[in-house]
């Protein structure tokens, strides 16, 4: 394994990842997804995207515990099951692009899956039938790939879930955290098989932790607060943002990998 302070990242680097994690946490607690949305474009600009994503899977493995009891209350679980089963195909896919692809082309294409993600949730696009279970599996499979390449697996249940025309906040924050409490575990088995796991990843998580639940509670304490425009309008702006900022094009002002 190595000596693990050897790995121990520069205080740049951890900073980097911690500042990323307040806002990432903070999307995560106020929307039930968008953690990857925020935290991978901006913390992808100090480490990489090949150690921005794993160390979110670490953070994310100890925050779907804080919230599993009100996701399992208040979600619908049938459907939420029948997503994370068809991302849990998808991981092992998603898992291998991470593994093997070129980092700056992997975070222009993390960037052009964030803005189009935007865009099609705030056209006000809306999913008018009843969801299908086979339908519900495939758009899981996305986010399984996607979650293993760079930790948006809430990218395409989001956009099905928030687009849909019975669908509530609170309904879609639950199903998320559901979705996100079965989907983690497997994640982060797929990332240490693949070797994406290590003592630097552990140090910058451990970097980012206290960060990243300070964004959960604040986000938690905003969620309560929000009516569901409010709760719609500020994800999607938190969202662009991130996508805008996470762009290769800001390396040479902020010093990215």
């Amino acid at each position: 394994m190595g000596d693990p302070f050897h790995a121990l990242p520069g205080a740049e680097a951890m900073l980097g990842v911690a500042l990323a994690a307040v806002l990432g946490g903070l999307s995560r607690g106020f929307s039930g997804f968008g953690a990857a949305l925020v935290f991978v474009p901006l913390a992808s600009a100090a480490v990489g995207p090949r150690e921005a994503v794993p160390v979110l899977a670490l953070l994310e493995s100890f925050a779907v515990l804080v919230f599993l009891p009100n996701a399992w209350r208040l979600s619908d679980r049938r459907e939420a099951g029948l997503m994370a089963a068809g991302a849990v195909a998808g991981v092992p896919v998603g898992a291998a692009v991470l593994a093997s692809a070129e980092p700056v082309a992997l975070r222009w294409g993390l960037a052009g899956l964030v803005l189009a993600a935007v865009a099609l949730l705030a056209s006000g696009w809306r999913y008018r039938g009843r969801p299908a279970p086979p339908l519900t599996l495939a758009v899981g499979g996305v986010g399984g790939v996607m979650s293993g390449a760079a930790m948006l697996g809430g990218v395409a249940p989001a956009t099905y879930w928030l687009g849909g025309a019975r669908a509530s906040a609170a309904r879609v924050r639950a199903n998320m955290n559901l979705y996100f409490a079965a989907l983690t575990a497997v994640v982060v088995g797929a990332y240490a098989v693949a070797g994406l796991l290590g003592w630097r990843t552990g140090w910058l998580a451990l970097a980012a932790g206290p960060s990243y639940a300070l964004g959960l509670v604040l986000g938690t304490r905003l969620f309560g607060l929000a009516s569901e425009r409010v709760f719609r309008l500020a994800a999607y702006g938190l969202i662009l943002a991130s996508g805008v900022a996470g762009m290769p094009v800001w390396d040479g002002i902020w010093g990215g990998r």
